[in-house]
């Protein structure tokens, strides 16, 4: 069985901007930051939130394009939040950690502590690389605060265990 690839490849050539080869999608978002804002009820990070607790089981994924890997970036993210959280986070708790690490100071591709550079190119330019960068705050951001929906949507004392024993698992055997 294969893992589920990125519905947003066939966009590519219209919606998104890609930069090294990792695509640059419209966002529906809150928070500043360079993304098109997206004008559809669908993006990115609600298809990486779908498929996360699917594709987590795979060792292995073939990229058929750069929309890929920006579902690939979104599911490590993802995984990095559940590993940041406890059984017992509350809401509130939860909002400060995962906001924190969101705004944490991360690699890009290209840099050196980035663990996935043999599969993404680094940034052509360094206006490139600053606008990525920008890109990935912001997508890291808005990711954190509807998996922070989706972890307390029944109880906002205590996170899904359904979400939570996917914290264990690592997408390809990989952590950002």
């Amino acid at each position: 069985m294969p893992a589920y690839h990125s519905t947003f490849l066939a966009e590519e050539d219209v919606n998104a901007r890609i930069v090294g080869n990792m695509a640059v999608l419209p966002l529906k978002t809150q928070f500043r930051g360079p993304a098109i804002p997206c004008m559809e009820e669908y993006d990115i990070i609600d298809e990486v939130l779908d498929l996360f607790r699917a594709n987590t089981f795979f060792k292995n994924f073939e990229i058929k394009g750069a929309s890929d890997r920006t579902l690939i970036y979104g599911i490590l993210f993802v995984s990095q939040c559940l590993n940041a959280l406890s059984p017992s986070s509350t809401n509130n708790n939860a909002v400060r950690v995962l906001t924190n690490l969101a705004l944490d100071d991360f690699a890009i591709p290209g840099d050196a502590g980035f663990p996935l550079n043999a599969v993404y190119l680094p940034p052509a330019t360094k206006n490139d690389a600053v606008f990525l960068r920008q890109y990935l705050s912001q997508f890291r951001q808005e990711l954190a605060n509807r998996l922070i929906q989706r972890l307390y949507q029944n109880d906002p004392q205590k996170p899904s265990k359904f979400w939570l024993a996917f914290s264990r698992k690592k997408f390809m055997n990989k952590a950002l």
